[in-house]
């Protein structure tokens, strides 16, 4: 079954971290570009951060230097490190994986949802 399981999500303030994680099944994530996206009440979902088969990697720039997308193929997660938290920054969290090479240009609806998301909360 291909699945995946987003977690680490929670509620914090203004300028704190979290750690989210992906543990995706039934598909190998090397094999893929490797994404998470997000998705505030009200509006479209929108690309965080990619990661594609070599490890390269890009951002959004509303979270440059903030956040940091990385994985560990050994274990088949991937996983988003988010210092210096902002109250725009809450929305539902999804990894997504994609059958090509890693592009920002390519819309969100490209790419394949397996999980159910993780919620992050920031308060100022």
């Amino acid at each position: 079954q291909v699945q995946a399981v987003e977690s680490g999500g929670g509620s914090v303030q203004a300028g704190g971290s979290l750690r989210l994680s992906c543990a995706a099944s039934g598909y190998t994530i090397s094999n893929y570009c490797m994404g998470w996206f997000r998705q505030a009440p009200g509006k479209q979902r929108e690309g965080v951060a990619l990661i594609d088969r070599d490890g390269s990697s890009s951002y959004a720039d509303s979270v440059k230097g903030r956040f940091t997308i990385s994985k560990d193929n050994a274990i088949n997660t991937l996983y988003l490190q988010m210092n210096s938290l902002k109250p725009e920054d809450t929305a539902m969290y999804y990894c997504a994986n994609y059958g090509g090479r890693c592009s920002p240009q390519i819309a969100y609806y490209w790419y394949n949802f397996r999980g159910q998301g993780t919620q992050v909360t920031v308060s100022s």
